[in-house]
């Protein structure tokens, strides 16, 4: 089970679509569900695909934060 990032309900990881943002930034469609990344799931649904367009929803799932977000003490 996978949360939809436009409507936010529990489905089936089979019946959702899932983006995945790689290594180099690129942003794609995972139709294996196996592609490395970061990834979210969206259902297939053009009204799912708005909502998560005006909420900034599937931007957000996105980011991954690469560094650490406290200064490190260098010795």
């Amino acid at each position: 089970m996978r949360k939809c990032v436009g409507c936010q309900e529990m489905k089936e990881k089979k019946s959702l679509i899932r983006v995945v943002k790689t290594a180099e930034g690129d942003i794609i469609l995972d139709d294996t569900g196996k592609k490395n990344g970061r990834g979210a799931y969206i259902c297939k649904s053009l009204e799912c695909f708005k909502k998560a367009k005006k909420t900034k929803a599937l931007e957000l799932s996105l980011i991954h934060i690469s560094e650490p977000t406290r200064p490190r003490l260098i010795s």
